[in-house]
């Protein structure tokens, strides 16, 4: 089986995953730090600084950025081309319409 090339974005969307991950492990890891230093010093919770929500929301986009590189390319979802890869006998192979309506005098007795 010969070796399938990847892209250049494949790599680069696999290190923009990575270091976002980190960047947003960083920033979980700092909200949780502010809060337990406020806690001990019996401060009031306030809001999450800026500088962490920026930290958190830059990550996001870098994840968002990694999954978008790092993805198979799309394929064409239409009927078309589910049955361009089929044969004929595939498609006449599926089951057909059962007919039920001949059971009910034997059931439930003639009306």
């Amino acid at each position: 089986m010969p070796a399938v090339e990847k892209p250049a974005s494949s790599w680069l969307g696999r290190e923009l995953l990575f270091v976002g991950a980190l960047v947003f492990m960083h920033a979980a890891w700092s909200v949780y730090e502010n809060v337990a230093v406020r806690k001990s010093l019996g401060l009031e919770s306030a809001a999450v600084p800026i500088d962490m929500t920026i930290e958190a929301v830059v990550a996001l986009l870098l994840i968002a950025g990694g999954l978008m590189l790092g993805s198979a390319p799309l394929r064409e979802i239409t009927w078309a081309s589910e049955y361009r890869s089929r044969t004929i006998a595939d498609v006449d192979a599926r089951s057909s319409f059962a007919t039920l309506n001949h059971r009910g005098p034997a059931i439930f007795g003639a009306a």
